[in-house]
């Protein structure tokens, strides 16, 4: 396995038949961009899961925040009775997730049980089809995110406990572009880093925000459907190495009235696609047109 790379399911197997792999996360995203499945030990990852997927509650698709079960909803609800989702794995999405002991991680696509049909209504699904629209006309969409977090060294259970006041935000000043306290900030911010890399997620900067505590870590752009998933992955893992540093962090958009926003700066351009369909050549400029913008 390289550090670094995703792994095919020969490598995977592999890596299970060596016990260097014995837990394999099985996971989709649900309404509310979460991180949503099941731990599937390796050896029954191989002999099971791999092929088949895995059986989910269609609940998880049509609840609230706190994840209990609420009416409204075409896909699921207590008018139908609570029935399964299966998750079945995208082979492009394994990783190992370094943050957490002999584990690997896979994304997954659901489909109703008895038809085989995509669940439309899933996050992946919806994109997956304006991707296929981008493609019939011949576009690629190449997408980048800068996600932006408080930090605090009030850990997720005592501010739980607290009822999410009065936490203690990890530095004691605004760290925009401050280089001293964002190196009081490495052990956790560094280590958010590195696991992202050797998870196959590049990162290009981390900066100090303009709050107290506040950080944003920039990733590698790519293709939309990649993007997004390693936004949420990158959203999850910094939630779980803070958690295993006593510390937590939020993703809000405003967790305070008296502090500074996150922001989620989406970066979207337009390609012409390659032979295997990735980007080719960005369609957004032209350096004889006007501020250097085509026509698209």
């Amino acid at each position: 396995m390289a550090p670094g790379s995703k792994l095919s399911r020969a490598e995977l197997e592999a890596a299970i038949a060596r016990d260097e792999i014995d837990t394999v996360v099985v996971a989709f995203v649900d309404h509310y961009g979460r991180l949503v499945g099941k731990r599937a030990t390796g050896h029954h990852f191989v002999g099971h899961v791999a092929d088949h997927g895995t059986e989910n509650c269609d609940y998880l698709l049509a609840c609230d925040i706190d994840q209990n079960p609420v009416s409204g909803y075409r896909v699921a609800g207590y008018h139908r009775g609570y029935g399964d989702l299966v998750a079945r794995v995208d082979w492009d999405t394994v990783r190992v997730t370094p943050w957490v002991d002999r584990t690997a991680l896979v994304l997954c696509d659901l489909f109703h049980p008895d038809s085989g049909v995509a669940v439309e209504v899933s996050p992946r699904q919806i994109l997956r089809r304006q991707i296929e629209r981008a493609a019939a006309v011949g576009l690629v969409p190449v997408m980048g995110a800068e996600i932006e977090f408080f930090a605090f060294a009030t850990s997720y259970r005592q501010a739980r406990a607290q009822h999410y006041r009065e936490l203690v935000h990890q530095s004691d000043v605004v760290e925009d572009y401050h280089i001293l306290q964002t190196t009081r900030d490495e052990f956790l911010i560094g280590e958010i880093r590195r696991g992202l890399a050797a998870a196959a997620i590049p990162v290009e900067f981390s900066k100090g925000e303009a709050g107290i505590g506040q950080h944003e870590i920039n990733l590698a752009c790519t293709t939309a459907l990649e993007m997004a998933d390693r936004n949420h992955l990158y959203k999850n893992a910094a939630k779980e190495i803070a958690a295993l540093h006593g510390a937590s962090v939020t993703f809000m958009a405003k967790f305070a009235t008296d502090h500074t926003g996150s922001s989620c700066h989406i970066h979207s351009s337009l390609w012409s696609p390659a032979p295997d369909g990735g980007p080719h050549q960005s369609l957004m400029s032209d350096p004889e047109a006007p501020y250097a913008m085509s026509e698209l």
